[in-house]
């Protein structure tokens, strides 16, 4: 590891790790709040000997970046809003060819065009499958610079461990601020190493497709199962969380990306004021981290889920996570990043009795 820190954009962080991960191939196409990243690496991709296309639609790039994954190589692409909408079929036809690819969503607010503004109201897109059909994908949240380095840094050696797309679910707060950030060392990548790419027709008799989006070797009910057990795996190993304060905590929230940050300084001034609350920060939101929910504490009067959405996005994964069996509230901000002060005076308010619980639509 590379002890040296620079200051850096979250959205520079994101490229500057997949550079260092061996990510050689670059489609994608600009948007606020991510465009920093296409713009990162059209400036440096050259120099570690990589290609970078901006296509002339998020489609389009995709589809760029399924070939590219075909032949073996580390690709990512990403966007934000109405942008990541249109990546939706190209998500599904890599998760049929099961190709590792890495995309970035940076969330912005609203539906249709939306705002740039910051927002968290992507997580139902990013976390149910992504695109038509029967799908799972890996979503990575981070929560600050460094993460956005880490995450995406690790997200390419989970996308080629399953064979599978890995979001880096990052939102418009994360991607613009600056902080310290320390890199891992570079390293190449082999795209020659994998026998399922393709690696070009040399003899007269060996088949030109070797990517399909069915395993010829198996039957349909073999190939079924293939994919459930993948699933089974990426949700009991690859599941991630913080825990800030929650062993006896009198109400916990639950909160990732930029809204996570504010929580726990909510956390802090609360536990000044004499209030116990606490912080699950879930790291991955597909897996889902279930086991963060099952040793919750003695006395504990409910979960809080902090989130800037309209509909509570991520409620609906706390209520499965818990079986129900926890009260729950939402403190939501739509495209208003929330304050400390508004979530301690919201929890205030569920410990005097004077807050519903939250409907999850």
């Amino acid at each position: 590891m590379n002890k040296e820190f620079e200051l850096m954009k979250g959205n520079e962080a994101i490229a500057e790790a997949a550079l260092r991960a061996g990510c050689r191939f670059y489609a994608g196409y600009p948007i606020t709040p991510q465009s920093e990243i296409l713009e990162y690496m059209s400036a440096h991709m050259a120099d570690r000997g990589g290609v970078f296309i901006q296509g002339e639609s998020e489609i389009a790039s995709m589809s760029m970046l399924w070939g590219a994954a075909a032949c073996g190589e580390r690709v990512m692409s990403s966007s934000s809003g109405p942008g990541y909408d249109l990546k939706q079929e190209g998500i599904s036809y890599l998760a049929s060819y099961n190709l590792p690819a890495v995309l970035i969503d940076v969330m912005r607010y609203g539906v249709g065009d939306g705002e740039i503004t910051e927002g968290q109201d992507s997580y139902w897109e990013a976390t149910r499958g992504g695109g038509h059909g029967d799908s799972r994908q890996i979503v990575l949240t981070p929560a600050s610079v460094q993460e956005c380095a880490q995450l995406t840094y690790e997200a390419f050696d989970l996308a080629e461990k399953y064979r599978t797309v890995v979001i880096v679910l990052s939102d418009g707060g994360i991607s613009q601020m600056i902080e310290k950030v320390t890199f891992p060392e570079a390293k190449e990548h082999d795209r020659t190493k994998f026998d399922w790419a393709i690696k070009g027709y040399k003899e007269k008799d060996e088949p030109k497709v070797k990517v399909t989006n069915l395993d010829r070797s198996m039957d349909y009910a073999e190939y079924d199962q293939m994919l459930r057990d993948k699933f089974t795996a990426m949700h009991e190993n690859e599941q991630r969380w913080e825990n800030f304060m929650t062993e006896d905590a009198e109400l916990i929230l639950v909160a990732y990306g930029i809204s996570s940050r504010v929580c726990k300084s909510a956390v802090r001034r609360a536990r000044e004021q004499g209030m116990k609350l606490g912080l699950i920060r879930p790291i991955s939101v597909w897996p889902y981290p279930e086991k963060a929910f099952e040793s919750l504490p003695d006395g504990l009067k409910g979960l809080v889920t902090v989130e800037m959405s309209i509909s509570a996005q991520m409620g609906q994964d706390v209520r499965l996570a818990t079986k129900y069996s926890v009260p729950l509230y939402g403190y939501l901000t739509s495209k208003y990043v929330p304050t400390t002060q508004g979530i301690v005076d919201y929890c205030k308010s569920i410990l005097e009795g004077n807050a519903k619980e939250l409907e999850v639509y």
